[in-house]
């Protein structure tokens, strides 16, 4: 895990520090159902760059959060899946999502159905 060692550090400091990045928690719902390709991400999250979803891909990866898989086809494929790590961290904000839909100030409609 990329996250760094303080002395005030806690459980909650590093999950926060995970999936810190505007996009990280949208990229980790999208991947909560199958593994995705770089362009099916890009199309089911409007608005990220593809710079920024590569580099949150990344940091995800080597946090051991999602699964980078190349395949030898041509043309080449990879996809992107969620860890036994990330599908843990999935189920771990599902209740703040609840929390998140339940204090959305009246008359706010979220985008899209988000855990």
């Amino acid at each position: 895990m990329s996250v760094r060692v303080r002395p005030t550090h806690c459980g909650l400091d590093a999950a926060i520090e995970v999936i810190s990045g505007k996009w990280k928690v949208v990229i980790l719902w999208a991947l909560s159902d199958r593994r995705r390709r770089f362009g099916e991400l890009r199309r089911l999250i409007p608005g990220v760059s593809e710079k920024v979803l590569f580099q949150h891909l990344r940091e995800l990866e080597t946090d051991g959060i999602v699964r980078r898989e190349t395949f030898d086809d041509l043309p080449l494929r990879v996809e992107y899946s969620l860890t036994a790590r990330g599908r843990a961290l999935n189920e771990a904000l599902k209740p703040l999502g609840a929390w998140g839909r339940e204090h959305l100030p009246a008359g706010d409609v979220p985008a899209r159905a988000v855990p």
